[in-house]
C-alpha cells in the first residue's frame, strides 16, 4: 500500500538533500530501495543524500544519513548544516543546535541562512605520497594537491582512487585541491554518489586541514567549491586539529509530498 511522505528539499553550496521529519512521523529508517528512488534525479525528487530527523533522548535530534545509492553512510558536513537549519525552523532546536550523528555528537549555530557546524577533532592526517593525504573528518577522505586546470579531472581521478585495491571495499571520498595564496579551491568525488558533487562538507574540511599542513595556511581558510563558498576554522596543535568549524549557507529549496 502506497503512502504520501512529506519532505523538505535543502541545499548547502550545491550539495542537496531530501530531509524527513522523523519525529513528527515517528520514522527512524527508510528502506534502501525507497531512498534510492527518492534521490533519483529522473524518477524521484533528486538529491545527493537523504536524512531523517530522528528523536533522541539526550540531544535535540539524531541525524540519520543515507547516500543517494540507498546505503546508510557516515557524517555529512553540509547535510549537518542543512538539517540543523531545518530543525531550528521547525522548532525542534533553538539557535544553538545539539545533535547526534554517525560519528558522535555535534553542535551548530544557526544565524539566518548561515550555519556554523562543529566537526570532530582530527588527529589521523597521514601523508601517503608527495602530494597525497588521507584523513577522516567524520567520513574518510583522500586529498591530492593539484592545480586549477586539473580540478576538472575529479571524476577520473576519483574513480581511480576510490576503486583502487586499498579502498575498493570500504570506499573513500576523493578531493583535488589547489591553493592560489588567497582561497582554496576544492573538487570532490563522493562514494555512495559515485560521481562529483558540487560541494562536500567533510571533504572541504579535510581539504582545509591538508592545506594547513602542506601549504602552511592559517585558520580560518576560505574554500571555493563549484556550488559556493565555505569557511573552515580550527586550532592546530601537537595532537592534530581541534575546535574545527565548518561555516556556510543552508537553504530550503522547496517542500512537498512524494508517494512511496
Amino acid at each position: 500500500m502506497k503512502m504520501k511522505l512529506p519532505f523538505y528539499k535543502y541545499q548547502g553550496t550545491g550539495n542537496d538533500f531530501v530531509i524527513i521529519n522523523g519525529i513528527e512521523l515517528n520514522l527512524n529508517s527508510i528502506e534502501y530501495s525507497v531512498v534510492k528512488y527518492i534521490c533519483d534525479r529522473r524518477f524521484g525528487i533528486g538529491a545527493d543524500g537523504l536524512m531523517i530527523i530522528s528523536k533522541s533522548k539526550d540531544f535535540d535530534f539524531e541525524m540519520i544519513y543515507y547516500n543517494s545509492d540507498g546505503g546508510l553512510s557516515t557524517m555529512c558536513g553540509n547535510g549537518g548544516r542543512c538539517i540543523s537549519h531545518l530543525a531550528h525552523n521547525l522548532g525542534i532546536a533553538g539557535d544553538k543546535v545539539k545533535f547526534l550523528a554517525a560519528d558522535g555528537p555535534h553542535f551548530a549555530v544557526v544565524d539566518g541562512s548561515l550555519v556554523a557546524l562543529g566537526m570532530r577533532d582530527v588527529s589521523d592526517l597521514k601523508n601517503v605520497g608527495a602530494n597525497d593525504y588521507v584523513t577522516n573528518t567524520g567520513s574518510p577522505h583522500y586529498v591530492r594537491i593539484s592545480d586549477d586546470q586539473s580540478l576538472s579531472d575529479i571524476v577520473m581521478v576519483g574513480k581511480s582512487v576510490r576503486y583502487s585495491r586499498d579502498y575498493a571495499d570500504e570506499g573513500i571520498n576523493v578531493n583535488l585541491i589547489s591553493w592560489n595564496g588567497d582561497i582554496l579551491k576544492v573538487a570532490t568525488y563522493e562514494r555512495g554518489v559515485e560521481d562529483e558533487t558540487l560541494s562536500c562538507g567533510t571533504g572541504v574540511t579535510a581539504s582545509a586541514l591538508v592545506a594547513s599542513v602542506h601549504f602552511g595556511v592559517q585558520s580560518p581558510i576560505k574554500v571555493s567549491t563549484k556550488g559556493g563558498d565555505l569557511v573552515v576554522s580550527f586550532n592546530k596543535n601537537d595532537k592534530g586539529f581541534s575546535d574545527v568549524i565548518l561555516s556556510g549557507p543552508a537553504e530550503l529549496v522547496f517542500k512537498g509530498e512524494i508517494e512511496i
